[in-house]
């Protein structure tokens, strides 16, 4: 199947590593040419000499508004624009919601929600007046069904859900589509991280924490970052032209709402 990628310009978010990087490096596959950005320029250069040719590195640091203007006009001059965006950050730290301080709240939501919609915005007049844009938003399963001791992370993710349909119905009859993509137990770092803070919260093995996450899920397993990035390369791709404001999950049948 041909996805109608060759000669498009993608910049996929916290694309050195995990989701981000496989993102990234599917779009690659299908010729476009991707900006692959991390905070640290050494680990986006390496990222996107491990992808090869069409990936070209980025510093962005999504908490420091000074990266965030570099990274823009850098694109700007490099690339001439964007047709695609993947919305892609850190997780936020995990912890009761009661316990979180003010400055927390807005350090988190300054990086995972405002910063990224400011990158967005850059470039969202571009893809309107050429008729054809792509943006969306790597989120998490908290969306729709709020994950224990992830407070903050379940509260920004559902505003930035409500961020993206609300976009998608403003700029579909311009040829962009807007959609967010649910990953469930994919497994990547920040996967084995929350593992390893569950089973010191709960005074267990990490083994044992992982076999109970397994059992919750339908498959019986981590899903492989590959599989997340396949759909979100579709997602992107113009075979998804009809596709808008739709969040869709990647979770193995994890996720047990309707």
């Amino acid at each position: 199947m041909d996805l109608g990628m060759q000669g498009k310009r993608a910049l996929v978010m916290g694309s050195t590593r995990g989701m981000g990087y496989a993102v990234a490096a599917g779009l690659v596959a299908e010729g476009a040419a991707v900006a692959v950005c991390g905070r640290d320029i050494a680990n986006a250069k390496a990222a996107a000499k491990d992808i090869g040719d069409g990936a070209r590195p980025y510093g962005l640091d999504l908490s420091d508004d000074a990266s965030i203007a570099a990274l823009i006009s850098a694109l700007g001059d490099d690339l001439g624009g964007l047709d695609m965006i993947v919305c892609n950050g850190g997780g936020p730290p995990p912890g009761n919601i009661a316990e979180v301080a003010p400055e927390i709240w807005m350090t988190q939501f300054q990086t995972m929600f405002v910063n990224q919609i400011r990158i967005v915005n850059a470039f969202l007049p571009g893809m309107r007046d050429r008729g054809w844009g792509r943006i969306l938003v790597l989120s998490s399963s908290a969306v729709v069904q709020p994950i224990h001791n992830l407070g903050v992370s379940n509260t920004i993710r559902a505003g930035q859900r409500g961020w993206a349909k609300t976009l998608s119905n403003e700029v579909a009859i311009d040829g962009v589509t807007v959609n967010t993509l649910l990953p469930g137990r994919i497994h990547t770092s920040r996967v084995d991280q929350l593992d390893a803070a569950a089973a010191e919260r709960q005074g267990k093995t990490i083994e044992e924490i992982v076999r109970a996450s397994r059992a919750a899920i339908p498959m019986g397993r981590y899903g492989r970052v590959e599989e997340f990035a396949d759909m979100a390369v579709f997602m992107l791709s113009d075979r998804a032209g009809y596709m808008t404001g739709a969040t869709t999950c990647v979770d193995g049948g994890m996720i047990r709402s309707v």
